[in-house]
Parts: C-alpha cells; structure tokens; sequence
C-alpha cells in the first residue's frame, strides 16, 4: 500500500476518505470520469427533460414559447449561480478541507450552505416580484408574449429556494467526492417531472390546464422533491457528509464565498451576455426570438457534460490543493480542459452542418428556421473555446484562484452583450453581425482563460512551500505524500 493509501485510510471510513487514494495518485482520466460520468448522465437526463418542457410549451404557440425564452435566461442566471457559482465555492471548500483533514468543517459547511440558500433563494424570490415587467419588457416582451413570461417567471421563482438547497447539498456531496447519491436525487426527481410537465400544462384528469403555468408548477415540484431527498440522506449514516445544525462560524461562510461570491459574479457575467443577446434579438420581433431561443438551447445542452466534467475537476484539484500536491492540480486542470474542448468543438462542428436536424425539433415555421439556423452557423464553430474556459474556469475554482477567469468573463460579456446589443441599436447591424460578435467573445474568453491559469496558480503555486499546507512530498512531482493528521473538533 502507498503512502498516501495508509495515511487516506488512516483517516477514516467513510466514502469521502476511500475516494481519496484515487484522486490524489494514480491515472487522472480513469478517476476524473468516475467523478464526472455519473453527473454527466444525470445533467443529460436533466436538460432533456427542460428541452421536454419547451417542446410541451411549443404547442401552445410561438407567443408561449417565446415568453418561456424571455424567462429562461434569468432561471439559468439563478441556476449558475446556485450550482457553478456558490455551489462552486462550496464544492471547493469542502473539497480543500478533506484534503487537508479538516473533516468537522467539511461536516459544518453543509448547514452552512444550507443558511446561504434560504437567503439567497428569498432574494431572487423578491426580485422575480418586484422587478419581472421591467426586465422582460426591456427584453422585447409586449402583448401576449409579455404575458406568458411573468406567468412563468411567477411560479417557478416562487419555488427559489428548493432550488438552491439542492444545488447547494449536492454540490457539498460532489465536493466530498460522492457522486452517486447526487446523480440518484435527481433521477428519481426527473422521473416524477418528466410526466408531470404535460400533466398540468394540458390538464389530464383531475388536473386542471393550467398552460405555461402548470410547466413552472412542475419544475418547482421537480426541485421540492430533490431538497427533502437531500436531507434525508444527509442526516443518515450513510452519507459522507454530516448535516446537523451547528452555531454559525464565520471562517465556513469565508472558506465558501472567498470563492462562491466570485464565481457567482462570474455566472452573473454569463447570463447578462444571455440577456443582452436576447434583448437584441428581441429587436427583430417573435419569431427571431423563438428561433434564437431554440437554437441556443444547444448551448444549454452541452452544460452537463461541461458541468459534470468541471465538477469532477473542481473536486480533484481542490483534495489535491489540499494536499499539496500543486503539480497534480495542474495537470488535472489541463487534462480536463483539452477533453471540454474536442468533444465540445464536436459538437459544434455537427451543428454547423446540419441546423435544420435540431432547429427542426421544436418548429417547422420558415421564419423561425431561418433565425435559428443563423445562430448557429456563425456560434456553433467556436463551441470549443467556450468548453476549454469553462473548464479552467472550474479548475481555478479547486485552487481558489478564480479573479482572472472571472475577468475573462467580463471581457467576453463586454464584447457579447454590450457591443453586440449596441450594433443592433445604435447601429442597425443585422442578426447575423449580432452572431458574429458572440462568436468573437467566445474565442476571447477561451483564450483569456487559458492566458489565466498559465499567469496565475499554475505557475506561482507550483513553486509555494508545501510546508505551508501540512503536506510533505515524498516525490518531486507531489505526485505521492504524507496527508496532515485528521482534525476532528
């Protein structure tokens, strides 16, 4: 047995101290696709159930289908924020403190997580309230399409905080390197929300029709279920984590919003550019909306695979920055990254050849066709620059090094969102222009990306004393080493 296996087992029983020999040594592929595949599969399941739902709301007609669009990018805001923004933080926290032994903080963050998504999902509750006319005015929406929107704004906003609740429980599980009962969870959900869409969208039975209402209602059920499954295993002895109510320490809230608050300013930054796009498009009327709203769906189905790929990523780096181990970290990082990128520009390429196969799935009017199949000619080719940031991006966040990747962020929105919305506006430029220039800002955030996790912790920190993290080497890679003693207060 290695070093680090003895020391791992010495630590503890449970899943969490099992999993570690295998991310801190060992072939890093193999381990970071036994993280990534199972909330690959689950994300898969996940987003085909949304593109369900739209292809449901779809039969109620193009001004039902183009408010779920309006409303969609302020979800995903919400959703990013909960799961790669704070959820990425604490991922990373808990993350770090197993690595470095500190099991009872990686214990104590998941009540405070827990606090994080009651306020966090009270706020968005609010402003979904007080601030929905506005926005989705702002965005093109008028008449009915205005109409369809805030009845769906209104319910699924309602349900905020389940959703960051089981964002947030389920980040704590993939950060303690448990990716099974996350993927199970939401399984079993998507299998009660996957009926129950058309259920109360058309009305069947007892259940009223309810319209782009009874979609909402679904999603909200979806996320309630999801929450009270999460507590239960939580508090069973089975799961790696503890969860029990614990005095607030502020050191935990630090460990988890040092990187959360970033990342969660870095998901804002993506779903304005979401939002500034789509307001642009809005200036083209309906159907333009329609179109581009199905067609970036596409984008939105690749989150899965990128997300489970950089959840495993931000788990493995963060154990390993943990441990001290800071070479490893970085070829994890990297090894992640050139994976996002060929399957990612995979896709892309496929989409630039054949539009109409995905456009056709949800519309056959020409109008609509015709929009979303400029989308995607002139942004599908540079889907792998997106796949190659996102990933260093999840990376960086392992390390806690995540300013740079951030401002590559707001690069990207500068160019995207306020240029591309500007040329429409001010200057009368055309969709296909608009297309351009989202493409242009996917290429600069990819290559700013990578320029920042070259400049930043992957170079400084390799060269970091790993005495100051209770890690001592006994190669010159870091590649296997001594864990620090476990520190159960």
């Amino acid at each position: 047995m290695t070093t680090v296996s003895r020391r791992a087992a010495s630590i503890g029983p449970t899943p969490v101290r099992g999993a570690l020999p295998g991310i801190l040594a060992g072939p890093i592929i193999p381990t970071m696709l036994r993280l990534a595949l199972p909330t690959i599969i689950v994300l898969v399941v996940q987003t085909l159930v949304g593109v369900a739902e739209t292809y449901f709301i779809s039969f109620l007609g193009t001004d039902a289908l183009a408010g779920v669009t309006l409303v969609f990018p302020i979800l995903m805001l919400m959703q990013m924020m909960a799961n790669g923004g704070i959820g990425g933080g604490v991922s990373s926290a808990v993350a770090r403190a197993i690595g470095a032994g500190r099991n009872a903080d990686a214990d104590g963050m998941v009540w405070h997580a827990i606090v994080l998504a009651c306020a966090l999902g009270l706020l968005f509750t609010a402003a979904a309230i007080l601030c929905s006319p506005i926005l989705y005015r702002s965005m093109g929406g008028a008449g009915p399409t205005l109409t369809a929107a805030l009845i769906y704004s209104g319910v699924v906003f309602a349900g905020s905080i389940p959703i960051w609740i089981t964002a947030l429980l389920s980040s704590a599980l993939r950060g303690a390197g448990n990716v099974t009962v996350p993927a199970l969870v939401v399984l079993s959900s998507a299998a009660i929300l996957l009926p129950l869409s058309p259920v109360l969208i058309f009305g069947w039975g007892p259940f009223p029709r309810l319209g782009v209402a009874g979609g909402g209602a679904a999603v909200v059920i979806y996320y309630v279920v999801a929450t009270l499954t999460f507590i239960f295993y939580l508090r069973s002895p089975r799961s790696p984590l503890r969860l029990k109510i614990t005095p607030l320490r502020g050191h935990l809230f630090k460990e988890i919003l040092g990187v959360g608050f970033l990342s969660a300013v870095g998901a804002v930054q993506v779903n304005l550019t979401v939002i500034f796009v789509t307001a642009a498009v809005g200036h083209f009327g309906a159907d333009a909306i329609a179109g581009y709203g199905i067609a970036s769906r596409l984008d939105y189905i690749q989150i899965p695979l990128l997300f489970g790929l950089g959840t495993a990523v931000v788990t493995m780096v963060g154990i390993n920055i943990g441990a001290g181990q800071i070479v490893r970290a970085r070829h994890i990082a990297w090894i992640g990254a050139i994976l996002a990128f060929g399957v990612t520009e995979l896709i892309g390429l496929a989409a630039l050849v054949f539009p109409h196969i995905w456009i056709g799935l949800f519309s056959d009017d020409p109008q609509v066709l015709a929009m979303g199949t400029t989308y995607l000619r002139n942004v599908a080719p540079v889907y792998g620059a997106v796949g190659l940031g996102l990933v260093l991006y999840f990376a960086s966040q392992g390390a806690k090094h995540v300013l740079l990747p951030v401002l590559a962020g707001t690069a990207r929105m500068i160019i995207a969102a306020f240029l591309g919305w500007s040329a429409v506006n001010w200057f009368g430029s055309s969709l296909s222009v608009l297309f351009h220039i989202v493409a242009l800002a996917a290429v600069v955030y990819g290559a700013l990306t990578a320029a920042a996790v070259l400049n930043s912790w992957g170079r400084r920190s390799a060269n970091k004393p790993l005495a100051q993290t209770g890690f001592t080497p006994d190669g010159e890679d870091g590649a296997v080493g001594h864990l620090p003693e476990a520190e159960d207060q």
